[in-house]
């Protein structure tokens, strides 16, 4: 049985003894599922019925511990909904056991008042935390870290760290990873659990710690925080003020988690939709009309520049109407072509493979797959243009072929180091904007070309 079939049956089991009030099967089935399984049934459950009752009946039953770890692997809009349901007492029971980060994002989902009435209720250490992660911009590397790490103070020996060890591991994130600090709360270095672990007792760990440490600010962006992490493969990375002062780390199940969000964005841009807020099943009917509508109404404009070189050759056209035949095959060609060369440059510089000082490199590359592609293609296609129309009419198809794929592949390569030159997201270089582009030049190429060489024949 696969994973997702075993899920669908623990829902059917869970929602049935749900209906039936079943205490002892519910107490029986949860055990068996972790905690992301947990959060997924609940959020089938909020979707399916809206019944916040329901889904906080089945939470309920779970120890105040793994209560805290379903609702922070719940998107964001199922854990307002709960936490809504949720009095004051419980949610901050809940707060209290849940990661700093994972608590500072549900924090910010919560209305101004209820925010306030929790922190009156919040021991000052704790109030003091949560109001500063929560006060991160979206999108930093402050926003998604973690304050939950081990620190440990510059001089001790080994088994002084050891036992700060075993003092701080109950509350941190990971304790693979372990920071050293002075008595400034600076970074000054890191070593392993297991560099530790293995090092004679009375070592000084300063005599242990790396101090070239990888490091990053609290307002880099969670992209270049993400991409660190991966280039490195480090389990997590820790972040610093202004001071160099140690505020958290990001792990890299977090980092993981900004790569997923990052890539999904970049493909709705790339399909000319913006930005939802939640997943395409969620968001509303409203927002994802508006989404999509902005640019294809944009686009429809543009498209009448076609329509325009189109009108401008009838007379040509008239004169050979086999031409038209293989219009949408060239234009689709180009716009193909250029959507490929587009993808390619906006991935490459997403993943900070390709920058503006490759520019000139990969256009002259491009020039020659381009070119390749567009004789290619130019060959495939000529043998159906004698049958159509004869040699010159061949000729005119194979010539706009290479031209078009040629001019189309420039222009998808190009254009997205354009517009991150202008300071806009390079993913705006999306296949619709390109082949729309293409489409009404490749008309004006296709038409000229079969003007200059039929009149001439």
């Amino acid at each position: 049985m696969s994973l997702s079939e075993s899920l669908n049956m623990h829902r059917l089991a869970l929602c049935q003894a749900l209906d039936e009030e079943d205490g002892e099967r519910l107490d029986a089935l949860l055990p068996e599922l972790r905690s992301a399984d947990i959060a997924e049934i609940l959020e089938a459950i909020l979707e399916e019925q809206a019944d916040p009752p329901r889904a906080l009946a089945l939470l309920g039953r779970l120890p105040l511990e793994r209560r805290a770890s379903v609702l922070g692997h719940l998107p964001g809009d199922a854990q307002l909904v709960l936490a809504e349901a949720l009095s004051d007492e419980r949610l901050l029971a809940i707060l209290e056991e849940m990661g700093s980060d994972e608590r500072a994002d549900l924090f910010n989902l919560l209305d101004e008042g209820r925010r306030q009435r929790l922190l009156r209720r919040m021991a000052r250490r704790e109030r003091e935390e949560l109001k500063r992660l929560a006060s991160y911009e979206e999108g930093t590397a402050g926003a998604i870290m973690t304050a939950d790490y081990v620190a440990i103070p510059s001089g001790m020996t080994v088994s002084q760290a050891m036992m700060r060890v075993r003092q701080t591991a109950p509350d941190a994130e990971t304790v693979y990873q372990l920071y050293i600090v002075d008595d400034q709360g600076r970074l000054a270095g890191t070593l392993s659990l297991r560099q530790l672990m293995v090092a004679p007792p009375g070592e000084p760990i300063d005599a242990l710690m790396i101090r070239d440490v990888i490091h990053v600010p609290v307002d880099e962006a969670q992209e270049a925080v993400a991409r660190i992490v991966a280039r490195y493969d480090l389990l997590a990375l820790p972040v610093v003020d202004a001071d160099t002062r140690l505020v958290g780390i990001v792990t890299h199940d977090d980092a993981m988690d900004v790569v997923e969000s990052e890539a999904t964005e970049d493909i709705h841009k790339g399909m000319s939709i913006g930005s939802l807020e939640d997943g395409v099943s969620r968001v509303p009917l409203w927002s994802l009309y508006r989404k999509r509508v902005i640019w294809l109404v944009l686009l429809v404009f543009a498209n009448l520049f076609s329509g325009a070189g189109i009108a401008y050759f009838e007379e040509t056209i008239a004169a050979q109407v086999a031409l038209v035949f293989f219009l949408p095959l060239l234009i689709g060609s180009g716009g193909n072509a250029g959507a490929q060369a587009a993808t390619l440059m906006v991935r490459g510089m997403a993943t900070g493979d390709v920058g503006i000082k490759d520019w000139g490199k990969l256009l002259g590359r491009e020039l020659l797959v381009a070119g390749s592609l567009g004789l290619t293609m130019a060959l495939a296609v000529a043998p159906i243009g004698i049958m159509r129309g004869g040699e010159a009419l061949a000729l005119v198809v194979a010539m706009s072929m290479v031209t078009i794929v040629l001019f189309g592949s420039l222009l998808g390569m190009c254009l997205p180091f354009l517009l991150d030159r202008l300071g806009w997201d390079p993913a705006t270089a999306s296949a619709p904007l390109v082949t729309t582009l293409i489409d009404a030049s490749g008309v004006l190429i296709y038409f000229g070309i079969a003007t200059a060489v039929l009149t001439g024949t």
